[in-house]
């Protein structure tokens, strides 16, 4: 029993520390749409590997890279933002998806594609912990070596221009690594659930602190923990992982949101900043 639920253990660990890392740049970028977008990516290029005959998973991953990759050059050349851009590519590859689907033999609801919707406890082998080890990695490392030029990108993206840091090949790569993070994770969260695991953790993490360094530590926790939780709760209650994870992760942030410290001026050590509007004006004789 142990190694048959080893993968899928590991591979949730990974996956939620990963959602949470990156997540945290989606957040503070305001990428809300990526998750459904890479998702539904990836869900076309199963669904056209399943038309062709061909494995689902390397088409559907290499769908979602695509995206991913040219989200970036896309959102310059059009002049629209990010967001945008995933708002268009959402309905466009849930709509290329279904095309595919309705041409493949057989019946179109049995269709494997499908399952990257909702996800699968035991469909995760050791080539997705393989692949979400080397996203968290890759992430982790580039966070780590260019965190100047990170923490310059998200705060403010033009200053960081004008003071001489590459920040458009710097959003571009976090837009990947994002991209990225969703595809290794779909086999065991879903499409239609990877959001909660991308954007609740470290909403939860902002919930305890303001400073960003500190959110991207207690994202990753957040996240793992979150997965965690969720898939005892799968394995317990015999419900969807994705599912699972998604009421664990949400139960984590109403939680910190109600003990959030944010409302406590004091806890933060800011009740000495704001200073009384007389002390700011100049001395009259």
């Amino acid at each position: 029993m142990l190694a048959l639920i080893l993968p899928s253990l590991l591979a949730t660990l990974l996956s939620g520390a990963t959602a949470g890392l990156l997540g945290s740049c989606a957040l503070r970028l305001r990428l809300s749409a990526i998750g459904y977008a890479m998702a539904h990516a990836a869900f076309a290029g199963a669904a056209l590997a399943f038309w062709l005959g061909l494995p689902p998973l390397p088409l559907s991953f290499l769908m979602a890279l695509a995206a991913a990759a040219l989200l970036g050059p896309v959102a310059d050349y059009t002049g629209l933002p990010a967001d945008s851009v995933l708002a268009i590519l959402f309905p466009l590859t849930m709509a290329l998806g279904f095309l595919f689907i309705a041409l493949s033999p057989g019946q179109a609801l049995s269709s494997p594609a499908l399952t990257l919707l909702w996800g699968s406890l035991l469909g995760v082998g050791w080539n997705d912990v393989l692949v979400l080890g080397a996203v968290m990695a890759v992430s982790a490392g580039f966070l780590l070596l260019f965190r100047r030029e990170v923490w310059a990108t998200l705060v403010e993206k033009r200053l960081a221009e004008e003071a001489g840091i590459p920040a458009r090949p710097i959003l571009w790569a976090l837009l990947f690594m994002i991209g990225a993070a969703v595809v290794g994770s779909l086999r065991l969260v879903g499409g239609l659930l990877i959001y909660a695991l991308l954007f609740l953790p470290p909403s939860a993490a902002s919930q305890l602190t303001l400073e960003l360094r500190r959110q991207f530590l207690l994202a990753p926790a957040f996240g793992a923990l979150s997965g965690l939780a969720g898939f005892g709760l799968s394995f317990w209650a015999d419900l969807p992982v994705g599912t699972s994870i998604a009421l664990t992760a949400c139960g984590l942030f109403l939680l910190l949101a109600l003990l959030s410290p944010r409302r406590k001026p004091r806890l933060l050590g800011l009740e000495g900043r704001a200073k009384p509007m007389e002390e700011h004006q100049p001395h009259r004789p």
